[in-house]
């Protein structure tokens, strides 16, 4: 039951802030998106290729589409948030339902969106090669992984040297660690430079912030929505490490 309490309190911090990312994505991502497809249709033109009719227009697409997109992928992700924190809630050391809670979130941030989006950057339209997405889309989805998995082995052994050497000192050993090891794998999988010379600088700038900007509003909302709801009674109920799993 207290398992089941958080995970309502994550996916319900995970609408709001997925609400926040779509507000953020409608005003900033839009512009740069637009731009990168009228590239595309210029390309197209100029080629004499006949461009199609699309099922669900841009206006859908852009409204109710985006809303629903952000919406259905903040509450999956806030669901992941109160599973993680459940597990992790009295392992952190002195920090508390709230600070365990922003934590867990930071942490989500950084290991599956911020240090992939360094090897892979979020690119418009005709950006990228269309016979690539596949491949691309696998190595991304593999460094997802191997960043997530790394950053919890990192918290592990942060924990345990934690008890010899202090938290100070075992955080930023575990952190080291995780960053070369993230290096390494990061220089031996390949990259992707498919981006036209004759696509502008700035859109594809714009279109990148804007893609890591609706992911930090995402992921701030959610640590600052859910750690106040996390520290209510079912929060504070999962303070001992023995019952911090336990549903």
């Amino acid at each position: 039951m207290i398992v089941r309490s958080l995970l309502v309190r994550g996916m319900l911090a995970g609408l709001v802030a997925g609400l926040a990312a779509f507000v953020f994505a409608r005003v900033f991502g839009e512009p740069a998106l637009e731009a990168g497809l009228a590239f595309e249709d210029a390309l197209a033109h100029a080629a004499g290729e006949h461009q199609h009719e699309e099922l669900v227009g841009r206006g859908v697409q852009a409204g109710l589409g985006l809303g629903v997109a952000h919406a259905v992928f903040g509450i999956v992700v806030g669901g992941i948030v109160a599973l993680a924190y459940a597990v992790a809630r009295g392992r952190l050391g002195p920090l508390g339902a709230r600070g365990t809670a922003v934590l867990v979130s930071v942490l989500g941030f950084v290991s599956a969106i911020l240090v992939p989006m360094v090897k892979y950057p979020a690119n418009p339209p005709a950006a990228t090669d269309d016979d690539t997405i596949g491949a691309r889309t696998g190595l991304h989805l593999l460094f997802v992984v191997a960043s997530v998995l790394l950053a919890v082995a990192a918290v592990v052994v942060a924990r345990r040297l934690a008890e010899r050497a202090g938290w100070w000192t075992a955080t930023l050993a575990a952190t080291g660690g995780y960053l070369v090891v993230m290096l390494v794998l990061g220089a031996l999988l390949p990259a992707f430079a498919e981006t036209p010379p004759a696509f502008p600088a700035p859109v594809l700038y714009d279109f990148r912030m804007a893609a890591l900007g609706g992911h930090a509003v995402l992921w701030g909302v959610l640590a600052a929505v859910f750690g106040s709801l996390a520290g209510g009674r079912a929060g504070a109920r999962t303070g001992s490490p023995g019952r911090a799993a336990v549903g």
